[in-house]
């Protein structure tokens, strides 16, 4: 296994990429981490064992909310993506063959990136003459649409001045509704969206199981194809998500749809 670092400017605007130790063409799988967009890194990303199956993966950075507010976190995300794409060749990736997953603001974030490829909006910097489409996503408990994300229990008081959402938007959620929206994934979502899965526990302690019903109600209105699961005894992660059952289905959905032609 090759692990290569690469930098591009800025702490936050990094990336990790791991390569098989032989391979060409290699399919990638993009890992977005969370943190509630205030903290986490790139560092020891989850699915490294999908080198010894023929793939790539790549960790990103991206900056945080104390640093920029959104959309800066979905820009350095677009902006990675392109990075991998115009760096394809070097690294003997697949640019056809891109999918995104991540947990919680990385989920929100990945599915973001899934949701938007229909759209330059957020294209900004370099590589711009390449596309920051990806062709499939695993979302894991993200959040969705922040307008709702106070109507259920929480441990977090999402309507809170301080709250993540309120970091994100640089103000709290009641009194930002329009930049909430500008935040949605489901606001973007088109018949082209690439095909998504969905994995939420049922006792997720911070973001509401809701979110993601509502993320996969969208998809599914808008036909694209989604598998939305929910975890038994899952909280906001932990040990529910890697039971083998729920890696296989992760790894499964990943080969089907970036491997299988």
């Amino acid at each position: 296994m090759l692990r290569r670092r690469t930098r591009r400017s800025g702490y936050r605007q990094k990336l990790d990429l791991y390569l098989p130790a032989s391979g060409t063409n290699l399919p990638l799988v993009v890992w977005i981490h969370g943190g509630g967009w205030t903290e986490g890194s790139k560092e020891d990303p989850p699915g490294l064992r999908f080198l010894l199956h023929g793939f790539a993966l790549a960790s990103i950075n991206y900056r945080l909310s104390q640093d920029a507010i959104f959309p800066a976190q979905l820009v350095d995300c677009k902006s990675a993506i392109r990075w991998l794409r115009a760096h394809a060749a070097e690294h003997g990736l697949d640019p056809d063959h891109i999918g995104v997953w991540g947990a919680s603001a990385g989920g929100h974030l990945a599915a973001l990136l899934g949701a938007t490829g229909g759209t330059r909006e957020f294209d900004q910097g370099g590589d711009l003459g390449l596309s920051s489409r990806v062709q499939c996503v695993c979302d894991l408990f993200g959040p969705t649409d922040l307008t709702q994300i106070t109507n259920y229990p929480s441990d977090i008081n999402h309507a809170a001045p301080d709250s993540p959402e309120a970091k994100l938007l640089g103000g709290p959620i009641a009194q930002n509704a329009d930049k909430a929206q500008h935040a949605n994934p489901i606001h973007y979502i088109t018949k082209d969206a690439p095909p998504f899965l969905i994995l939420h526990g049922d006792k997720d302690p911070y973001v509401p199981l809701e979110q993601s019903q509502l993320l996969a109600d969208a998809l599914k209105k808008a036909g694209v194809p989604v598998i939305f699961r929910v975890v038994p005894g899952g909280g906001h992660g932990g040990a529910a998500f890697r039971r083998q059952e729920e890696l296989d289905r992760m790894y499964n959905f990943f080969v089907q749809h970036l491997k299988s032609d």
